[in-house]
This record gives C-alpha cells, structure tokens and sequence, in this order.
C-alpha cells in the first residue's frame, strides 16, 4: 500500500493545483473562496489517479473542502465521473450546489444527472394499479389524491417535490417500485416510466450523482449476471466513505423481508381483483400467506431484537412456523403459476414468488462457513439475513485498472494508518494520503478528560456521567451535544437531567431528527441529546454548538451476530480480533462524533469524553492518538477558564 505523504512546502505548480490556488479559476470566481494546501494537494493527489486509472484512499480532515477537492480534478479531467455519497441529502448538495458552483467557476458546463433509487420515483402503473385495492387509509387516499394530481405535472418523477407527504407514509411503497415488483419491458407505462427517463438521463451525462446504497445494488445485481442499473464510468468517488464496509456486506449478502412478502400478497390480491375476480382460490392463497406471516412475526417474540439465526431457531415454536411459513409461499407460487398467463402482473408476481421461494429455502439450508446466518425484528416484520464475513472478493472483482476509483471521508484512518478500513475492501495496493485538518484546535478547542468516573460496566456509569457533565454545561451556557453510545442510556440521562438544566433539552425520538436540529440551531443554549445518526453527518457550524459530551468509547455490541461472527473467525484464524477489528472500529466511530464539534475556522468549544478507559486501558492511546491535536486537561477549573476566556466572550451569554 503505497503512501502519499503530506507536502510541508507548496504543492507543484500543476493543473491540478492550480485549479484551488490563490490564483485559480475558484479564487477568482467565488468571493468567499479560501486557498488551502491541504486541499491542493488532495486534488493533485486524485488528478493523478483520475489519469492513471489507480486507487487512491484519502483521509481529509474537516475544513480541507474536500467536495471541491475532487470536484475540480474531475471536471477538469474530462472522463466520465460517477460520484457517490452517503446520503440522499448530501447527493442533491453535491448536484443542486457544489457541481453548479464548480462548473461556474471552471467555465467548463458538463452534462450531469441526479440518479437515485427506483424507490425515489412515482411509478405511473402502481399508482393505477392501488385504485383496485378496496382497503385505503383515510390518509392513504388524501395522499393518493395529490399524488395523482401531480403525477400529471412532474418532470422527474421524483416524490422529494412532494414535500406535504411524509417521507414515511405508507403511500410511498404502494406507488413506487422496487426491483422485485418491477415490471421491466412488459410494463404498459414503459413510455412515461420516471425511472427508465432518469437512467438515460444519466447514460448520456458525464457526471452522475449517485448514493451507496445505489451504487451497490448495482455492484451487486453485477455480481450475479444481470444488466447494469448505472452507466459505465471512468472514475468512481466514493465520498463519505467510512460507510461502505458495511453497506458493501449488506448488498453482497442475502436478505428476506416480511415486507417484500407482505408486499406480493397485496399486489397478487390488486392484480386479481384488476383484472380476473374468477380465481378466489388465488387471493385465498395470499391472504394465507398474510395470516402466516404475522403468526411468524409473533413466533419471534414481541423485542425489536438482532440474533445469530442459530439463536433464533432454538426458540419454542420457530420451527413449526418457519416449516408453516414455507409451506403456505409455496402454495401460493403454484397458484401463481397456474395464473401467471391470465396477465403480465401476475406473471411478474409468480417470477417474484419463486425468488422469495428459492432465498427462503436457501436461508434455511445454508452452511456457509464465509457467512453468517441471522435474523432482525422490527416492531411489525422480521428478516432474514446471510452475510458474508469478508467483501474483499467481492469488491476485488470491480476495482481493476480500468476505472479509477478514489475512497475518501474525514474519519478512515487509525492512529495514521488505514490497514483496518483497505483490508476490509481488499484495498491493500491503493495509495493512501492522509490530510490534517487546517483548524487551529490548539487555539479553538480543548479536549476535557473528568476525573472519578467509575468503569462503564458500573451500574451508575450513566448517573456519574451526569454528575460530571451539568458544570460544563453550566459553564458553556448550553450549546450542547451529549453523544451516547445506547438508546437505554440517553433515555436515563434525559430522566436524570429534565428538572436540573436551565436550558431547553431536546431528545431523540421526541421529535424528527431535522426538527430537532432546526430548534437546537435556533435556540442557541438547547442540550440536545442523541445517539446513532446524531454521531456523524450532523453540522451545526458557529456557536450554536460549543460543547460535545461523549458518554464513552463507542465500541460494537459484541452481541451482534454479524460482529460476532467475524471476531470468531478471526479468533480461530489466529488473530487478535480486538485489537485488529473491534478497537480500530471504535476509534473511527469516535472520530466521527468527535467531528461534530469544530466545523468551521471560527468555531470554539470543548470535548468532553467521558469513559476512563481512555487513560487507564492500555488501548487507551490508540484513541489518543486519533483526537484532534487540541490541549488534554483533567482539570475542569481550565473547562470554566476556558468559556470565560476573551476569545470566547459571550460565547456562553443568551
């Protein structure tokens, strides 16, 4: 694995360089434009790539700008580019702000295209086809009602200009497609499909702007055969892309949803009464599956629980169900098949009901010792999982030479090293660069380590965490993230601190996350309490947010069947799979958080992390080593100096 080192003098004066200089066409177009070496260097870096048709791996710390890092060497260097990003929202920045404000500033206008998901586009036959189903939501068919309105007026199809409907309606699966209902060349609304219009859109185009999840539904579904959903590309950059392990292991593995289930029925059931009315014996089929589907759920237990399918199947019931289960899809298959002629849906119904055959019975009888068996319930459907222990072969098979593929994100290196994250997609020849943020976190922030704390196995961990946090809170005036590692502690924490916070508490899941967000930036003193997708993604820049309190060391529950899996098979191979896989996980999930802090040159404030381990484990340095190079302090009199210090005056007033 071949490392670029940092430059500690100017970059080369080349084209690639010279495209985010002082004097470049970005200087001059863009009045707020700020020259950084660091960003120069990431873009010569990626130029040289892009010619080369290499691999590259780039650490760019917050405040490099690395969007338009790898936005000019792409635009300039005139192969087609496929972009890919975490999501949906960072995709539509990407297109409908940074690629314009490129293109302007190059004066080079490409053709670039938007692509998502099928899920994301009004598909004309479905939204026909629910009109035969006789059971609607009254909120169902208000909904239906503007959907159809528009459907008369959309370019794009895309149901994001909707912005009435809730993104979780129970509309949306029923006028959407997926790649399971699909009716392909034999839909009658071929002609006017939004999907089908947006895919040539990006065909021609020669930037595509896409997500992960779309990206690897396409890896994919090119793994096993099938036509490509994404046109060819010359590059591939992937942005944010700490992700994509274990988005990769999602899209390479197997899965069955009761809703892919739940699903069929209720189209067998629509195409019926659309179209025959004469097979009751079909519907009777469905609507058994239904029934059975439900019972299955129940067989499960009431938790919303994550389990090695070995666990699962040992359950009180689990086999009868599952053997039930099976028997009652079945049956509905050879009903399908005695319909599929009467109609093409039917048809596409009975194809979809063999595959969902063929995955369940694959699910059952698996022995694959490169994989793990598990299962995961929500509160109303469960599924079926097999997933690989390891990507790299599956990734090896699309990184080759051809194409460029560059991987960057704030958080991918280690302690200065990016074994953990190459190894897990079997990048071990890519060049790797690793750029330090510009912010001065000497001057702009400090790093608080408290005192006292007992372990985090301790049954008051949670309370002590408290105890400790509410003077700093006190001292920065609010302005305050509380990052916790499990829902069960922010839930005790939010008990704990409703009646002793002079400031407004806000809690995820009280409210949508942007909601909360918005009110937190608005508030200016809020303390905003948050867990899983609050730790990355999040940027509240200036001083609405100048304290972030880290509750402990995010490690992976080691319960999890996927994570247990793969330290067993490490265990067993001979490695050492704390150190090796669990600790260099949880530093990078540290680095995120820890990111939410400083997000811009002006921004001030202190982090506070909690877990002891960090100064009494021997693993403890790695973490160390992997926070921002910002002054360390045990001592919270320099937490109270440092909010009342000049730099920071009125910082803390509201």
């Amino acid at each position: 694995m071949a490392e670029l080192t940092q430059a500690a003098s100017q970059p080369d004066d080349n084209d690639y360089t010279r495209l985010l200089a002082d004097n470049g066409p970005l200087a001059q177009a863009l009045t707020n434009f700020l020259p950084r070496a660091g960003q120069q260097r990431m873009a010569e870096a990626i130029g040289q790539v892009l010619e080369s048709r290499g691999r590259l791996v780039v650490e760019a710390g917050t405040g490099i700008g690395k969007t338009y890092a790898y936005l000019a060497p792409a635009l300039h260097w005139g192969g087609k580019v496929l972009i890919s990003t975490a999501t949906r929202t960072l995709q539509e920045q990407i297109f409908h702000r940074d690629l314009p404000t490129v293109q302007r500033a190059l004066g080079q206008p490409v053709s670039a295209a938007l692509l998502k998901g099928r899920s994301n586009y009004l598909c004309l036959y479905r939204l026909e086809l629910i009109s035969a189903l006789a059971h609607t939501t009254p909120a169902d068919h208000r909904f239906r009602k503007q959907v159809e309105d528009w459907s008369a007026v959309t370019r794009s199809g895309d149901i994001a200009e909707l912005k009435n409907i809730p993104a979780n309606a129970s509309l949306w699966p029923q006028v959407t497609s997926t790649t399971d209902n699909c009716l392909g060349g034999e839909c009658p609304k071929l002609n006017d499909c939004f999907v089908l219009r947006a895919r040539r859109q990006a065909q021609d185009a020669r930037v595509v702007v896409v997500n992960h999840h779309l990206l690897f539904a396409d890896l994919a579904l090119r793994q096993e055969g099938f036509g490509e959903l994404l046109p060819g590309a010359d590059a591939v950059i992937l942005d944010e892309a700490h992700q994509i392990p274990e988005i990769a292991s999602q899209f390479f593995g197997i899965a069955l949803t009761g809703r892919q289930i739940f699903d069929l029925c209720r189209d067998v059931i629509a195409e019926h009464d659309r179209e025959l009315r004469d097979m009751p014996e079909l519907t009777d089929a469905a609507w058994a599956v239904e029934s059975q589907l439900r019972q299955t759920r129940d067989a499960f237990g009431a938790d919303e629980q994550r389990k090695s399918w070995m666990d699962w199947s040992n359950r009180l019931g689990m086999a009868d169900s599952m053997a039930t289960f099976q028997s009652t899809l079945s049956h509905l298959l050879t009903r399908l098949n005695l319909a599929a002629e009467r109609t093409t849906g039917l048809a596409n119904c009975a194809r979809r009901a063999e595959e969902l055959v063929a995955r369940l019975q694959q699910f059952l009888q698996s022995d694959d010792d490169e994989a793990v068996r598990w299962a995961e319930t929500s509160r109303q459907s469960f599924t079926l999982h097999i997933t690989p222990l390891t990507v790299a072969p599956s990734m090896s098979a699309f990184l080759d030479r051809r194409c460029a593929w560059i991987f960057t994100s704030a958080t991918l290196a280690v302690d200065g090293q990016f074994n953990h994250f190459t190894h897990q997609l079997g990048l071990e020849e890519a060049a790797t660069l690793q750029l330090e943020s510009p912010f001065d976190y000497q001057r702009s922030a400090l790093i608080y380590l408290p005192k006292g704390l007992p372990s985090p196995a301790d049954a008051d961990y949670t309370r002590k965490v408290v105890e400790a946090a509410l003077p700093v809170i006190e001292a920065s005036g609010g302005g305050a993230f509380m990052l916790f590692t499990s829902h069960r502690a922010l839930q005790e924490a939010a008990t704990l601190l409703a009646n002793k916070l002079s400031h407004p508490l806000l809690v995820q899941g009280q409210r949508p996350p942007a909601e909360l967000l918005a009110r937190f930036r608005d508030e200016g003193h809020a303390v905003l309490l948050g867990t899983g997708s609050f730790w990355e993604g999040v940027d509240v820049p200036g001083p609405a947010l100048r304290l972030v309190i880290i509750d402990r060391l995010p490690f992976a529950s080691p319960s999890d069947p996927v994570l247990s899996a793969k330290l067993n098979a490490m265990a067993k191979a001979g490695e050492q799979p704390f150190m090796m896989y669990q600790v260099p996980q949880a530093v990078l999930n540290l680095k995120q958080g820890v990111g939410r802090l400083i997000r811009s040159v002006h921004d001030r404030g202190v982090l506070m992390i909690c877990d002891p381990r960090l100064q009494r484990s021997s693993y403890g340095k790695v973490f160390l080593a992997s926070l921002p190079p910002a002054p360390v302090t045990r001592d919270l009199a320099s937490v109270v100096s440092f909010y009342a210090s000049p730099e920071n005056h009125g910082m803390s007033a509201k």
